[in-house]
């Protein structure tokens, strides 16, 4: 019997009607627009895709996007001169900057120098703290989503063993930890794998819940997932001019009892959880 397919285009459209309400709501009491200023260095065609796709998102809920597009030559001190006026800026309360960065300029300086209040993607120091103590002001935007889509499977996420796999700064680490904390979808059993791991199908075998986050098309086949396992691929890879995830996607479908597929899965959950750090940020100011 096939995998659940968990759908994350209609999980994400739920959640951004429930924000548009939330931001409509928010607008008519305070007499302000939540306002995202999104950051994009250079010409690089997936970057500007994803830009795309998060502007048209805050259209859609009533959150006002403001895209400041920069030359692929842009030096770091100007990226940062850029950021200095937004974090002043009164009227923006989220700064997104479109990662990966041109190779002149640091990615940590930069992101470092959002403030924290303003930093709707959770990747400053300070909101990376909250969130490992339990506190968060702004959840990570991937993550979250992960943890709102094993919500809509019904997952049972309480007591499970959950592998992550990859220890990126912007998913695996924070993945890991936030379904470790006391919560929903969280109170897990957590095991991190990494290109070091050894005997790496033995312990992803033994997850209830496996989340692939290593940027390798196709990496985990079937015979690495537990019979009933949730499989959730945070991959986004490109081969032959098509979207794969880090898991195979068709031979697992036949062994997990649910399975994000690529695109359509996480993608879209990672917008939705921008909106909602978006409309927080403009809450918190």
């Amino acid at each position: 019997m096939s995998a659940q397919i968990i759908d994350g285009r209609v999980v994400a459209a739920e959640i951004r009607e429930q924000i548009g309400r939330d931001v409509a709501r928010f607008a008519a009491q305070s007499g302000v627009t939540p306002h995202l200023a999104a950051v994009l260095v250079g010409d690089d065609p997936a970057s500007a895709v994803y830009v795309r796709n998060k502007q048209r998102a805050c259209e859609k809920t009533g959150i006002l996007s403001t895209l400041h597009r920069l030359p692929a030559e842009t030096t770091e001190a100007e990226l940062l001169e850029l950021i200095a006026t937004l974090n002043a800026a009164a009227d923006v309360h989220g700064i997104l900057v479109q990662l990966p960065l041109p190779s002149q300029i640091n990615e940590q300086t930069v992101l470092d120098a959002v403030t924290p209040l303003k930093d709707v993607d959770c990747f400053h120091a300070e909101n990376v703290g909250l969130m490992v103590q339990g506190r968060p002001r702004f959840l990570p935007c991937t993550p979250h989503g992960v943890q709102q889509l094993l919500i809509a499977a019904g997952t049972q996420v309480a007591g499970a063993h959950a592998v992550v796999l990859g220890r990126s700064e912007i998913v695996g680490k924070p993945m890991a930890m936030m379904l470790v904390q006391r919560g929903e979808a969280a109170n897990a059993t957590v095991t991190i794998c990494h290109s070091l791991t050894k005997n790496l199908a033995e312990i992803t075998c033994q997850a209830d819940i496996l989340i692939a986050a290593i940027g390798k098309a196709n990496f985990v086949t079937a015979d690495m997932v537990k019979p009933g396992a949730v499989v959730i691929d945070v991959g986004i890879n490109r081969v032959d001019d098509k979207l794969v995830g880090d898991v195979d996607f068709e031979s697992i479908k036949e062994v997990a009892s649910a399975i994000t597929p690529v695109p359509g899965g996480v993608g879209p959950m990672t917008i939705a959880m921008l909106l909602r750090n978006t409309l927080t940020a403009a809450q918190l100011r």
